[in-house]
């Protein structure tokens, strides 16, 4: 939608190892009062600032930039820029909210990260928590969810190291991703292309929260 430019965003999925059970993801909940995406458990993040763009040598760069410098104002944890890999990129079509044009981006937790220092007005509150462990509670109705973080969640709850993530990540493109509604069987879904990586590609658009 021409009247409804995308704002260049970022967000960071920073992966924990844990001695027994799958990795851990750092995830947020996003305040109440917010506009877009209130409420909803996410991964840090947000728009790109200007001071971001200074001696970026591309947009992915400057991306990058906003995805740590977003994840450290919302939750204390400092991640080295260098340590980010691309993952994914969500830019939705034809909708009348707020559309952001999102670069995604995977991260080993640093060693001996502290506590999560989750700032008031940022984020309700920081959790490590496994991707499996989330879309429980998704599923459970204990916690809510866009779209687009589903959809990565179970992308990321298929593999049991920050290697094998990482090993996924290497060998699928970074297409921007922009859902588009399809009508099956007289039901309308929500669709994301299927060569991306993505275990579950389609979601009932009656079911699906799209902002």
């Amino acid at each position: 939608m021409t009247d409804n430019p995308a704002i260049l965003a970022a967000t960071l999925v920073v992966i924990r190892e844990v001695d027994n059970g799958p990795p851990e993801l750092l995830m947020i909940e996003r305040p109440r009062t917010m506009a877009f995406a209130a409420g909803a458990m996410v991964f840090p993040g947000g728009r790109v600032d200007p001071s971001d763009w200074a001696g970026a040598g591309s947009e992915a760069h400057a991306a990058a930039r906003a995805a740590v410098r977003e994840t450290a104002e919302e939750t204390g944890l400092r991640i080295e820029p260098g340590n980010l890999l691309p993952f994914a990129r969500w830019r939705p079509d034809n909708v009348r909210h707020r559309r952001f044009d999102t670069y995604f981006f995977i991260a080993p937790c640093p060693p001996d990260p502290g506590p999560l220092l989750p700032q008031p007005g940022e984020c309700e509150r920081a959790v490590w928590i496994s991707a499996a462990a989330m879309l429980d509670e998704i599923a459970a109705n204990q916690a809510s969810a866009i779209f687009p973080t589903i959809r990565n969640l179970e992308r990321l709850a298929q593999f049991a190291s920050f290697a094998a993530i990482r090993d996924h990540a290497e060998a699928h493109p970074v297409e921007v991703i922009s859902p588009w509604i399809e009508e099956r069987e007289g039901t309308r879904f929500l669709v994301i292309p299927d060569h991306l990586g993505y275990p579950v590609t389609a979601e009932r658009l009656d079911r699906a929260i799209r902002a």
